[in-house]
């Protein structure tokens, strides 16, 4: 027994060794002799433990990955090591097409009390080196009464070269303004049924040469002005003026001195005389920009030579003092001056003039003022101010004596104390509102005159203008004057009252397009027939229009 199972293991280790043999496919074979290998597959037979890994849900969509083709460039480009910032580099903006500006511009139009205009401005455009043009225009107009015409024309020349250190700018024109002494007194008349005439022609020309700003503090700064003119009306009236002007300054640190001179060589002449009014101006000064403050000392030294001969030496100082920057600004000074009365200047006052004008120097022996400037934002600004006058000579026009169409001028013989109050106003809001107003009162207690003749007491002026949009703008314009008195042209004596007046005026313009548009005024709304000067009733209510053309 022992013995048949000694067989049966030793048979079972002999079959287990044979078969471990044969399914080794590394075993290697003897040299010489023939192998096989023999690889078998089973089927594979889960068992429990792999039974956690099928789905509870099968997955019906295989997907396959995608895995992409990547491509690699490799630049040669060097590796800055920088330990410091470097400044930014701002990005260069696309350049703005410019607006398409036009230099040129022409104006025509026509309505009642036959209004007739024309305009034309004629310029080289927009050139920064240099500029110059040409400008004509014409007005007229025709009131109710019999020869109350105006009329007015004006051709001009201009030009200014801009240098690297210096500009030289010029100019040259002529105006002519014409009208009637068609005055007349309501208690004995209607009207004047055979005015005479009255003309005034002015050729003048002016010449600048000035250095340009530059922000050096210690920089010499000078300017050169010449200027004449050649006067004269419907008669005998001549005027010819010459005048030679430069202005010198050099800044040390907060200091600066400088002068302001001139030489002015005037002659009137009409039927009666042919005098000489010649004036020497010397304006000496120094100036102190402190801290939170700002000096002028100077003096008006004023020689006056020709026919009269006199020298005025006066003062000249000022100071400003910054309240809150550029919101609030007090400023005061006092000054004297020569005030120099000239045929051409009185003829723009009063176009009535009677021949043989007198002229007279007045002078302005002192004037102090003081008062508050400023802004506040960046819309609004406003100055007021009051000041106190000394002036000895002062003008006066008055109705002449034996004719009282024609207007003389007479002067106070002493002095004259004058005290006032201005104030001005300015709003703008962006580029749809603007609005200005200004006010001043004056009180004058004269020498030898009962009354300031023609001078009102109180003038108020304001204009307002609204863009509404690109195409519609509105303006209008308001001036109140108070109460003046007139001298009675007899040999009694005595004043008459000219009643305070209120003009209106409004106008609209409409752009076409950006050559063409349209515009109407209308000019003194109320139609009120007042008077500024006594017996000359103004032009009552006028309507106009027409066409404006840029080009």
């Amino acid at each position: 027994m022992k013995l048949i199972l000694k067989s049966i293991i030793s048979t079972c280790l002999l079959f287990i060794a044979i078969t471990s043999y044969a399914q080794d496919p590394k075993t290697e074979s003897p040299k010489g002799t023939l192998t096989e290998e023999i690889e078998v597959i089973r089927p594979y037979k889960p068992v429990l433990a792999d039974a956690v890994k099928i789905r509870r849900n099968p997955d019906l969509s295989t997907n396959k990955p995608f895995k992409p083709n990547l491509s690699y460039n490799i630049l040669d480009k060097k590796l800055e090591l920088n330990t410091g910032i470097r400044e930014l580099e701002a990005q260069k903006l696309a350049d703005e097409v410019p607006n398409q500006l036009t230099n040129n511009y022409a104006k025509i139009g026509a309505g009642s009390m036959s209004t007739g205009l024309g305009e034309i401005y004629v310029n080289t455009g927009k050139d920064q080196a240099l500029q110059a043009g040409v400008f004509a225009k014409h007005l007229s107009q025709q009131g109710s009464f019999n020869k109350q015409q105006f009329s007015n024309q004006s051709l001009g020349v201009f030009g200014r070269s801009i240098g690297d250190v210096s500009t030289i700018a010029g100019r040259t024109s002529f105006d002519r303004r014409s009208t009637f002494f068609y005055g007349f007194n309501p208690l004995l008349s209607s009207t004047n049924p055979d005015p005479e005439k009255q003309s005034f022609n002015l050729i003048e020309g002016e010449g600048e040469f000035f250095n340009n700003f530059s922000g050096e503090a210690d920089r010499f700064n000078y300017a050169l002005k010449v200027n004449g003119y050649l006067f004269n009306n419907i008669n005998d009236g001549r005027e010819t003026a010459f005048a030679l002007s430069t202005y010198l300054t050099k800044a040390f640190n907060k200091f600066s001195a400088g002068i302001n001179a001139s030489a002015d060589f005037t002659g009137t002449k009409d039927s009666q005389y042919n005098l000489g009014n010649n004036i020497l101006r010397g304006n000496p000064f120094v100036k102190y920009q402190g801290n939170g403050f700002q000096l002028n000392l100077g003096l008006n030294i004023v020689q006056e030579f020709g026919d009269n001969s006199r020298l005025n030496v006066l003062p000249a100082a000022s100071v400003e003092l910054p309240v809150s920057a550029e919101y609030a600004i007090l400023f005061a000074g006092f000054k004297g001056d020569v005030l120099k009365s000239s045929l051409r200047d009185f003829s723009y006052e009063n176009m009535f003039l009677n021949n043989n004008i007198s002229i007279k120097n007045a002078v302005e022996k002192s004037n102090a003022y003081a008062g508050i400037k400023g802004n506040a934002g960046a819309g609004f600004g406003y100055k007021a101010m009051a000041f106190f006058k000394k002036i000895e000579d002062m003008p006066l026009f008055v109705n002449n004596a034996s004719n009282f169409r024609k207007f003389d001028v007479i002067y106070d013989n002493g002095q004259a104390n004058v005290t006032g109050f201005e104030g001005e106003i300015s709003l703008k809001a962006s580029n749809i509102f603007t609005l200005t107003g200004k006010l001043q009162a004056t009180d004058y207690d004269l020498a030898t005159e009962k009354e300031a003749w023609f001078k009102p007491g109180l003038i108020v002026s304001s204009n307002v203008r609204a863009n509404i949009n690109r195409k519609l703008s509105f303006d209008g314009e308001v001036l109140f004057t108070g109460d003046t008195y007139a001298k009675i042209p007899n040999p009694a004596g005595g004043n008459v009252r000219i009643k305070s007046f209120i003009d209106l005026s409004t106008g609209a313009e409409y752009r076409l397009n950006n050559k063409f548009g349209l515009y109407a005024r209308v000019n003194n709304i109320l139609g009120n027939g007042y008077q500024q000067y006594l017996y000359y009733p103004k032009l009552g209510r006028s309507i106009f229009g027409g066409l404006n053309f840029s080009f």
